[in-house]
């Protein structure tokens, strides 16, 4: 089952190298991760995805909350939550035709488009991962995609749930 993982950590040097030795050394695979700075520069916020069934996802939160560096962990997937992932993609539009389906599935995906030369788009996505690996499928099939990055996802807790220090 995919896993969400919301990490209160310290934003110091290794910190975030000691949390990902906990996945490495027990052989947990990362889907996804997104890390930055909070509003309290001295913390930042983990995001990880993995897949994990029970007995794993409860090791993972035990093993991580162990760690110095962490102040807190919670998975975001036990209760309602908010996620997203950014995707910048730039795809070939050789043809008029091409140009056309592209920029009728750019307003289907509520996507973006940030640059225009003769021969390309470059565009950002945002929302779910399986909007965008659906928005990029659409983009495969009217055009030739030159190249794409992803973010990984940012997630919180919906409500009165909150990771704080």
């Amino acid at each position: 089952m995919r896993r969400i993982f919301s990490i209160l950590m310290e934003n110091a040097p290794g910190s975030l190298s000691r949390i990902m030795g906990v996945f490495s050394q027990r052989g947990y695979n990362v889907d996804s991760l997104c890390v930055a700075p909070t509003s309290d520069s001295s913390l930042s916020r983990l995001t990880i995805i993995t897949e994990a069934d029970d007995k794993v996802a409860e090791q993972i939160l035990k093993q991580v909350n162990k760690l110095i560096d962490v102040l807190r962990v919670s998975e975001l997937t036990e209760a309602p939550h908010v996620e997203r992932e950014l995707m910048l993609i730039k795809v070939a539009t050789r043809t008029e035709v091409a140009r056309a389906e592209v920029k009728r599935n750019v307003d289907i995906f509520r996507a973006r488009v940030l640059d225009v030369t003769s021969q390309h788009y470059t565009m950002e996505v945002t929302g779910t991962s399986d909007k965008l690996t659906a928005f990029a499928d659409v983009m495969a099939d009217c055009a030739d995609i030159t190249e794409s990055a992803r973010t990984g996802v940012c997630g919180l807790a919906r409500g009165d749930r909150a990771l704080r220090a």
